[in-house]
């Protein structure tokens, strides 16, 4: 081999280094044709949706100017009109109170129902996939439900209340009953969730500790409060994070039961924003975008809020 020819030769190191580089751009273009599909996705369907809601809560839209697309900037007006609003209050106070005693119930009940289903006895399975009834049956069927049982004349509620003595309850058609009748409905509609998330966090709680604790003399009570609490925040935390943001948003059932009266009785941010926009024969575009945007910045308040709590109990 003459020495023209070994200086023709590449070098292996160069060909190597040639080589990752072209195996980390295949790798990375191959990441970026699976990650597309859901980037465009998120794009499509949330932040597009974001972006028009934001700039319909910054714009005076009207029928025409909705139609056109020249309605004149308005900046931070929308906001102040929804804010200086008189229905804004109780809309807000609603809105916290369904949300917050909705989720405390459904969180209580639902752990209360996953401990005792985490025991081994006859049929637990068959009555835990009929607890879950009321999570796989279509919305407006559990609210024309609660509706019905909910009817001051006819339903069953208040036949039971007469049926003891008791003078029936005008619960959909009355002020002090209103904001009670879907909160108890909701409840309803999210026990099954909570039960599933507890019920999966339980199972990956190790019996041994359950075994030692018991050998030590350890009451149910103490059992659970010293193990089987401490061991679910993980789980419990992410489980009322995501009931806190579909409570906040709740909207269909409100409305098939009470259409947010009587009156403002129980409307909600979520009801309010859709009679603004669209429950008149003038809809006020631009205000009902506001307070969806007033939403949106609540439940991202409580999703960083959730997020630090978890690093400070990984740290």
């Amino acid at each position: 081999m003459t020495g023209a020819d070994a200086g023709a030769r590449p070098d292996p190191v160069l060909l190597r280094r040639r080589q990752d580089r072209r195996s980390r751009a295949r790798t990375r273009l191959t990441a970026l044709a699976f990650a597309a599909p859901l980037v465009a996705y998120l794009a499509a369907f949330y932040l597009y949706p974001l972006y028009r809601n934001l700039d319909l809560s910054l714009r005076d839209y009207t029928v025409r100017s909705f139609v056109a697309g020249d309605a004149p900037f308005t900046g931070w007006e929308n906001v102040r009109k929804v804010l200086d609003d008189p229905a804004f209050g109780p809309a807000m106070r609603h809105t916290l109170v369904f949300t917050f005693v909705s989720i405390a119930f459904q969180y209580a009940i639902g752990l209360a129902l996953a401990v005792f289903f985490n025991r081994r006895f006859p049929l637990s399975a068959v009555l835990r996939a009929l607890f879950l009834i009321p999570w796989l049956l279509p919305l407006i069927v559990s609210a024309s439900t609660w509706s019905w049982m909910f009817n001051s004349e006819s339903g069953v509620v208040n036949y039971f209340l007469r049926f003891f003595g008791v003078d029936p309850v005008g619960w959909l058609t009355s002020p002090d009953w209103a904001l009670a009748s879907v909160v108890i409905a909701n409840i309803w509609i999210g026990i099954p969730f909570n039960l599933v998330i507890l019920y999966s966090g339980l199972q990956n709680i190790p019996a041994e500790l359950y075994e030692a604790a018991s050998l030590d003399g350890a009451s149910s009570w103490q059992r659970f409060r010293r193990i089987t609490f401490p061991l679910l925040r993980p789980v419990s935390a992410i489980t009322l994070l995501l009931g806190l943001v579909y409570t906040l948003k709740v909207f269909d059932l409100i409305w098939i039961m009470t259409k947010g009266g009587p009156g403002d009785a129980s409307s909600t941010l979520a009801t309010w924003s859709y009679q603004l926009g669209f429950g008149t024969l003038l809809p006020k575009f631009g205000p009902g975008a506001a307070v969806g945007n007033i939403l949106i910045l609540i439940a991202l308040v409580f999703g960083l809020l959730y997020v630090r709590l978890q690093r400070r109990q990984e740290a």
